[in-house]
């Protein structure tokens, strides 16, 4: 599995440079080509039109029944050439990046603009603006590709650890199942409003699935991790973690009872929990649904949607996270956007054509998958902020409920705001004291309802471990999630006895 070699940038930190080395130079372009293309466009009368460069390396490692069985590599490069016009889209794409390829893909999509003569015959109005590199922050990570920060065989004991500490960890453990994924992207905008930005992208994961078995009892427990770093971060320590955490969560389930049924006060754990505000809430609050009136947040902006006390945060600026980019796949830099503010709603995640249409703000939200799809408004690493209670004050406050340590899967209606949500790790809680575990649990509810039923907030913030990924429109994209200990007053839950 060799990798191409490119050019060597001076200063890794110029990502501009390092996109161009990367995308345009191997095939005879430059900045003036990029102008060229986006002023054909523009002279169609079209509102905004950009280019999206891409290239990226992708590999997988997979283990099960003590060998790797598996390893996958792929290369993914091309341009995705876009114009809007109104609330009307247009994409064209190719993975030949070459000026004729361009220029055939500004020839499709420039049949958005609105009919009648060319800008060009009528004095040049909406020609596109001269590209120009803009400040922007440090980058959120490095630049480093972390495919080639270990060789094929540590790649492979890695894995072969990772099982080992598994193992280790407890004799009912019957079979692991492990895999190691990299990414290495780097992408270049260009846009007709003269933003031109570049991003290099890393991307690592670790994911564990053990089954134990007693008494004929099988169960089975996952952990994992991962971020925007390269293979280093993959200590032994971390694997220790990951193996810890996958099998005591598959023997807590071996001693698991049926879970009770019907309304009741359920207390969240930190971390991974904050799937459910990603899922219930963060959504909809993305721009698109809002801006078609299709959320259950829609026109609600300055209103009461939550409890005395609940902020929730998009930010997509922090270092190293999943979920972060140091801009948006439109060209804009990321930042920390404040949803929603001691209950009270403020704003809605936006990408630049859903702010156009609504006259609001771009948040640094626009996100792809890949040069191939359109960007839409999509989440970073959304989370609610800490409190001030004590995650064991919180517990001892519910006489009898649930206390959801970890979830499973889950379904979302966006425009009613129902969701559905299987508890992967959970306990009872009787008298104030976490007791003895559960399964079969769901928690069943209303987002923008249950908002209102958070009844205490923890201090103790945790951001998830970084395995997080989001499907929307077909578009699948990582992202990150996290929340302190709640508790919500009165919510249903499913299970299987009363």
């Amino acid at each position: 599995m060799n990798s191409p070699v490119f050019p060597i940038v001076s200063d890794p930190s110029d990502l501009l440079a390092q996109a161009n080395q990367c995308l345009l130079t191997p095939c005879g372009l430059d900045v003036s080509h990029l102008q060229t293309i986006l002023g054909r466009i523009m002279t169609r009368r079209a509102d905004y039109a950009d280019l999206y460069f891409q290239y990226a390396r992708f590999e997988s490692w997979s283990l099960d029944e003590g060998m790797v069985k598996a390893g996958s590599f792929n290369i993914d490069q091309g341009v995705g050439v876009r114009a809007l016009c109104g609330e009307k889209s247009a994409l064209a794409y190719s993975d030949d990046i070459t000026l004729s390829a361009l220029a055939d893909a500004a020839a499709s999509v420039r049949a958005i603009g609105r009919a009648g003569q060319d800008a060009a015959e009528i004095g040049g109005q909406g020609l596109a603006a001269s590209l120009l590199a803009r400040s922007s922050p440090p980058p959120l990570y490095a630049a480093d590709d972390p495919l080639a920060s270990l060789p094929a065989e540590a790649k492979v004991r890695l894995l072969e650890r990772l099982e080992s500490f598994a193992r280790a960890a407890d004799p009912r453990v019957r079979q692991v199942m492990a895999s190691l994924a990299g990414e290495w992207k780097v992408v270049l905008v260009a846009a007709s409003d003269g933003r031109l930005a570049a991003d290099v992208r890393p991307l690592v994961r670790v994911s564990l699935n053990v089954i134990v078995e007693e008494d004929g009892r099988r169960e089975q427990g996952s952990a994992g991790g991962g971020g925007r770093l390269d293979y280093a971060y993959f200590s032994d320590a971390r694997l220790q973690d990951y193996a810890g955490k996958a099998v005591r969560q598959a023997v807590t389930n071996l001693e698991a009872r049926p879970a009770p049924a019907g309304a009741m006060d359920v207390v969240l754990g930190p971390g991974w929990p904050g799937i459910l505000l990603h899922e219930a809430v963060g959504h909809g609050l993305e721009g698109d649904f809002n801006r078609k009136g299709s959320s259950a947040f829609a026109g609600r902006i300055g209103e009461r949607v939550a409890a005395p006390g609940v902020t929730v945060i998009d930010n997509g600026s922090l270092p190293n996270r999943r979920g972060s980019l140091s801009i948006d796949d439109e060209g804009q830099p990321t930042r920390e956007t404040t949803l929603i503010e001691d209950g009270i709603l403020k704003r809605y995640l936006q990408d630049g054509l859903n702010a156009r249409l609504t006259g609001a703000e771009p948040t640094g939200n626009g996100r792809r998958e890949s040069f191939a799809r359109l960007p839409l408004p999509r989440m970073t690493n959304t989370y609610m902020l800490a409190g001030k209670r004590e995650p064991e004050e919180i517990i001892r406050s519910v006489k009898k409920g649930i206390y959801a340590a970890n979830f499973g899967g889950g379904q979302v209606d966006i425009t009613s705001g129902k969701f559905v949500f299987s508890m992967s790790e959970a306990y009872l809680i009787e008298d104030g004291k976490k007791t003895a575990p559960i399964k079969g649990a769901t928690l069943i509810g209303n987002g923008p309802e249950a908002l209102t039923r958070i009844a205490l907030i923890g201090n103790d913030l945790a951001l998830d471990s970084g395995v997080g990924t989001c499907g929307k429109e077909g578009q699948s994209i990582p992202v990150g999630v996290g929340l302190p200990t709640l508790r919500l007053n009165g919510v249903t839950v499913g299970g299987t006895s009363l």
